[in-house]
């Protein structure tokens, strides 16, 4: 199984996103609050922040669900598997996103100007 997610990931994503947007943006110094969007539009921040939000409220049930079923409390085994499955895969797919948007990031960075 992977390792579980902990906050100082989350926070640690959270800032490598902000310091690529700043640098991106040409600003260098990197603010919590996120530029200002169109009204009625999320930022990326506000999008990515989202999705790892959920991603992390997925392992927060599943583990919650072990422990009841460890606790011997009325939860299905089948229940409890699938919610550690889900868990496992969207941290696998938030991890291969990361991937894929740093390599883009890196390409774009090492392209001649």
């Amino acid at each position: 199984m992977i390792d579980r997610i902990s906050n100082s990931n989350i926070q640690s994503m959270l800032e490598t996103l902000r310091a690529h947007q700043a640098q991106s943006m040409g600003n260098t110094n990197t603010v919590n609050e996120p530029a200002a969007t169109k009204v009625g539009q999320p930022s990326f921040f506000d999008s990515v922040k989202n999705a790892i939000d959920k991603v992390n409220d997925a392992d927060i049930k599943a583990d919650a669900m072990s422990d009841a079923y460890d606790r011997g409390e009325e939860v299905p085994l089948t229940e409890v598997v699938l919610s550690m499955q889900k868990s496992s895969l969207a941290f696998e797919a938030t991890l291969q996103v990361r991937n894929k948007v740093m390599k883009a990031y890196e390409e774009i960075m090492n392209m001649p100007v």
